[in-house]
């Protein structure tokens, strides 16, 4: 899809369909010449009402009328969810070429909200179709205003392709998303994003710098394990470096304490993490942020094997910590714990790691918000406010010594799994919290958020959970608006 901005009129700008947001209580902003829309509004056919739609003729274009609502509640949010209507009704009338009025008066968010909201609906996975039933959908987005909104539109626009990405990958059969195959789409992001540098590591190399949790998930699989490492750092970044975690279990079995076969094929989301980190970098470098950034991102199978880890069994951690293996389903945390240390070795100063880590996280949050974990207040709060300006929200659970205590082991340092069942997320996250020392961190668990949410704009499969957020922390990282 062509994404572009502009001050002419939408009109005069070639689309075949314009969308037009109604505010409460204040009319069609511009109508035509024989006043069509404002007699749709007049005789109730259109209305303000969030989402609500109508569709009109004339002027040699189709018209779609759509409630945004009362104009204090107008946010990026609103715009999405509003965006993404229109979108298939456009689709249903066939456009293929499609302009949106700017609603008058709006903050450069909620244009960024229009395009993305438009981008994220256009989403469809065909690749393992033999046929197209989806056609060839629209083909070019203009969002038309007064004043020039070229800026916003352009990042909007990078933003919302890179998480369609990552809903790629996440979308990928396992088959076709090994480790292997995703840290060569990885490094294809290196060659085409100047900037942007890549470097993979296998199984040899992770046993060679002691990451033994990492590789004790790995060693049950046939697949090669890669450690994937991101780096971009902009000229003119002078704040702390940021590092992002990315979890990467690309099929998860569960391992030896097997998952139940009901819905296991949705395991392939298990990478879910490793997926918006590598997509959150692409974006950041494309857009030139000025931060000085990291990604590091475990990728893995967990597979059932003569060679598996065992319950029962103790490994060393790349930090020297001991773990004690009590459910080999509790994975994630392993491979973090070897990432988020390297992360810190490499010189991170700043962390978030993100992870569908925890069946709990569901239970507590479900799909609309993420949970967020964090050594560090002023860090949780940066993390979060980039998860709400980004409509990608997170909600703070606590930390405390009780819950720490929780995870110590019997035979080792700490063990991987609480027999009891209690505070399933924070456990993991107090797990994961003795891999990152001193450094400002923040643990995010997109277990509920990641996979068929419902949302207008990514209701089915995956929907690149955290790409929006990380850049969003990246930019306010870059003491960027």
């Amino acid at each position: 899809m062509e994404i572009s901005a502009t001050t002419t009129a939408p009109i005069e700008t070639g689309a075949d369909t314009i969308v037009v947001g109604l505010v409460e209580g204040e009319g069609v902003p511009h109508d035509i010449e024989d006043g069509a829309l404002t007699a749709l509004l007049d005789r109730g056919e259109a209305k303000a009402t969030r989402n609500h739609l109508a569709v009109a003729h004339g002027s040699g274009a189709r018209w779609i009328l759509v409630g945004l609502g009362a104009r204090d509640a107008l946010d990026p949010e609103t715009a999405r969810v509003a965006a993404a209507k229109a979108l298939g009704r456009a689709r249903e009338l066939g456009t293929s070429s499609l302009c949106w009025e700017v609603p008058h008066k709006v903050d450069d968010d909620v244009v960024v909200g229009l395009v993305e909201g438009t981008v994220l609906a256009s989403y469809r996975f065909a690749s393992f179709k033999t046929s197209d039933e989806g056609g060839s959908g629209i083909s070019r987005l203009i969002l038309s205003d007064h004043g020039d909104r070229g800026q916003p539109v352009a990042r909007a626009a990078v933003v919302a392709r890179a998480v369609n990405a990552a809903r790629d990958l996440q979308n990928s059969p396992a088959n076709h998303m090994t480790p292997t195959l995703l840290a060569q789409h990885a490094r294809d992001l290196g060659q085409e994003i100047a900037g942007l540098s890549v470097e993979v590591e296998g199984r040899e190399e992770l046993i060679s710098r002691g990451m033994g949790a990492f590789g004790a998930v790995a060693q049950g699989s046939d697949e090669e394990p890669q450690l994937i490492v991101m780096r971009y750092a902009d000229p003119d970044a002078s704040g702390p470096r940021l590092g992002l975690v990315g979890k990467a279990v690309t099929f998860d079995t569960g391992g030896i304490s097997l998952k139940p076969a009901g819905k296991m094929h949705e395991m392939k989301f298990d990478m879910s993490g490793g997926a918006a980190v590598i997509e959150a970098m692409g974006a950041i470098a494309r857009l030139r942020l000025p931060v000085d950034v990291i990604g590091v991102v475990g990728a893995t199978e967990n597979m059932p094997s003569g060679r598996s880890m065992k319950p029962g069994d103790v490994v060393t951690a790349m930090n020297g910590t001991t773990i004690e293996i009590n459910n080999t389903d509790a994975e994630g945390r392993l491979v973090l714990a070897d990432c988020l240390t390297h992360a810190v070795n490499e010189g991170a100063e700043r962390l978030v790691d993100v992870a569908t880590l925890t069946g709990a996280i569901v239970t507590a949050l479900g799909s609309t918000y993420a949970g967020v974990m964090s050594n560090d207040d002023d860090w949780a709060a940066a993390v979060a406010g980039a998860g709400e300006r980004a409509g990608e929200p997170v909600w703070r659970l606590p930390l405390h010594q009780e819950y720490a205590d929780l995870i110590k082991g019997q035979y080792a340092d700490i063990t991987n799994a609480v027999e009891n069942r209690k505070a399933g997320s924070i456990t993991a996250a107090e797990f994961l919290a003795r891999f990152v020392g001193d450094v400002p961190w923040a643990h995010i668990d997109i277990a509920g958020t990641s996979w068929n949410t419902g949302r207008s704009y990514g209701a089915k499969g995956g929907n690149g959970m955290g790409v929006r957020l990380l850049v969003e922390v990246a930019r306010a990282h870059a003491g960027e608006d």
